[in-house]
C-alpha cells in the first residue's frame, strides 16, 4: 500500500492499534469532499433557491445509507422512510416546509432508479425532492434548516457543519465504538417515528446546540485538503508539485427544481377583513380550524378528487397553445368541474390568473415582500371571496399570512385585452 490517507490524527491512533504495520502508509490529508462545502458556504441562498426553497420555509432533508439498517433500508425492524414520509407532507405545512432526500447512491444503483422513484412516488407528489445522489446533495446539505438520517455520513458532515440533526435510525453494530461517528450516533437526538413529526421538528430546530465532535473531528485540516493531497500524490510519482496552487472544483449551483405537488391539499383558512391566514397540507392529522377547502392540481394521480376540488391549479406558460392560455383553460375547468369554484393558472413563480365562477377572472401578484406559491394566493383569494369578499375596480391587496410571514397579494381584475394577449 502507497497511501491511506486520513482526514483526523484520531484515525492514526485507532488505526495503530488495530492494524499498527499499516501506519507507515498512513497521510494526514484532510477532507476534500468537506473542504467543497466549506468554500461553498456562502452561496447557500442560492441552493435554497435552486430547491425553490422560499423565504420563511424549512428545508427538511433526508438522508439514507445504504446498508439494511439505513433510514432506507428497514431502520433497524421496519420501514422507516417510506412509511414517513406520507406523514411528513400530511403534518408539516406546504408553506412553511420543502422536503428533499438524499438517498445513498448504492441504494439508487442496487434498486434502480425507476424502482426509487416510483417506491417514492407519492410523496414526489406531495412535494419532495430526490437529490441527485452525485452531483446534488452537497448543495442541498448547505441548504436544509434541520436533517433526518441514521449514522451514514451525511448526517456527520450535517452535524459538522452545525446542523440539527435527529436520527431516525440509529444502529450501532457496524461502527466501531471508539469511532467520533459513534458517539454521534449515541449523543444525536433520536426522532421518534410514531411522535408528532411537527413538533419533533420545530424543537430539534429550537433547542439545537451544535455538537462538538463532529465539526472536530470531521477534518485536522479544513481548507487545505488539496495541496496536502496533491503534495502526496507527486511524492508518490517522485515529479515535481506544479507552482501553481492547489485548487478543488467548486460546487457547481444546481438546476432549478422547485416543488410541484399534484396530492390533493387540504386548505384550512382563517379571514379577518383583508386578511387570510392559511396552512396547506396533503392531511391535517391534529384536528379542524378554521374554515377548509380542497385544492386540487389538474395532474393528480387521482382524476375524482377533481369532482370535489373547490380549487383546481396548474401551472403553464401563458402564452403555452396546448393549453389556450389562462382565459381558455381557466374557462375549461369551471365548465368540466361544476364543484370548483375557482380556476387558478400559475404563471411565474409570483403570479397567477384566476377565475372565480361568481365573481370573475383576477390576476394575482406578488406585492413587496412577499415570496410565496401563487396556488396558495389563489386559495388564500378563494377563502376571502367565500366569506363575502369582493375586488373593486381598481384591484386591492389581501395580506397572506403564511411561513410565519405576512405576503401582500396584489389582486387586480383581468381586463379582456390582457387576457387575450395572455391567450
Amino acid at each position: 500500500m502507497d497511501g491511506l490517507v486520513l482526514s483526523h490524527p484520531e484515525q492514526l491512533e485507532r488505526l495503530r492499534r488495530v492494524c499498527p504495520e499499516a501506519e507507515e502508509a498512513a497521510v494526514l490529508a484532510g477532507d476534500p469532499c468537506f473542504d467543497r462545502m466549506l468554500a461553498a458556504r456562502p452561496y447557500r441562498e442560492r441552493f435554497r433557491r435552486a430547491l425553490g426553497v422560499r423565504r420563511g420555509q424549512r428545508l427538511v432533508v433526508l438522508n439514507s445509507t445504504w446498508n439494511p439498517e439505513g433510514f432506507f433500508g428497514n431502520g433497524g425492524g421496519q420501514d422507516v422512510l417510506p412509511s414517513l414520509l406520507p406523514r411528513l407532507a400530511a403534518e408539516l405545512p406546504a408553506d412553511d416546509y420543502r422536503l428533499a432526500a438524499i438517498l445513498h447512491p448504492n441504494v439508487w444503483y442496487g434498486h434502480g432508479p425507476g424502482q426509487i422513484r416510483a417506491w417514492l412516488d407519492q410523496a414526489r407528489r406531495s412535494g419532495l425532492a430526490l437529490i441527485d445522489p452525485m452531483h446534488a446533495w452537497r448543495q442541498a446539505l448547505l441548504a436544509a434548516d434541520v436533517v433526518l438520517g441514521d449514522f451514514g455520513a451525511v448526517s456527520y458532515y450535517a452535524a459538522a457543519l452545525g446542523l440539527p440533526v435527529m436520527l431516525a435510525s440509529a444502529a450501532q453494530d457496524r461502527l466501531d465504538p471508539e469511532a467520533p461517528l459513534a458517539s454521534f450516533v449515541r449523543d444525536a437526538p433520536r426522532l421518534d417515528s410514531h411522535g408528532r413529526l411537527w413538533e419533533q421538528v420545530e424543537r430539534v430546530v429550537t433547542e439545537h446546540r451544535p455538537l462538538a465532535g463532529p465539526a472536530e473531528f470531521t477534518t485536522s485540516a479544513p481548507g487545505a485538503s488539496a495541496p496536502l493531497l496533491r503534495q502526496h500524490f507527486y511524492t508518490l510519482m517522485d515529479l515535481p508539485e506544479p507552482e501553481a496552487p492547489a485548487l478543488l472544483e467548486p460546487l457547481p449551483l444546481p438546476s432549478y427544481d422547485p416543488p410541484r405537488r399534484t396530492a390533493p391539499l387540504h386548505v384550512r383558512t382563517q379571514v379577518q377583513g383583508a386578511e387570510v391566514v392559511i396552512e396547506r397540507s396533503t392531511g391535517h392529522p391534529y384536528g379542524a380550524g378554521g374554515v377548509a377547502h380542497l385544492a386540487v392540481h389538474e395532474d393528480t394521480l387521482d382524476p375524482g378528487s377533481l369532482e370535489s376540488a373547490d380549487v383546481i391549479t396548474r401551472e403553464g406558460q401563458p402564452d403555452d397553445p396546448r393549453l389556450g392560455g389562462p382565459q381558455v383553460w381557466t374557462a375549461e375547468v369551471l365548465r368540466r368541474y361544476p364543484h370548483c369554484a375557482v380556476a387558478a393558472y400559475v404563471t411565474g413563480p409570483h403570479t397567477c390568473t384566476v377565475r372565480s365562477r361568481e365573481h370573475g377572472v383576477y390576476r394575482l401578484s406578488a406585492g413587496p415582500g412577499a415570496d410565496a406559491d401563487p396556488a396558495a394566493y389563489a386559495s388564500a383569494l378563494a377563502a376571502w371571496l367565500a366569506v363575502g369578499g369582493r375586488v373593486p375596480p381598481g384591484g386591492t391587496v389581501l395580506l397572506m399570512h403564511a411561513a410565519g410571514g405576512v405576503h401582500p397579494v396584489a389582486v387586480e381584475p383581468a381586463l379582456p385585452g390582457d387576457l387575450a394577449a395572455q391567450s
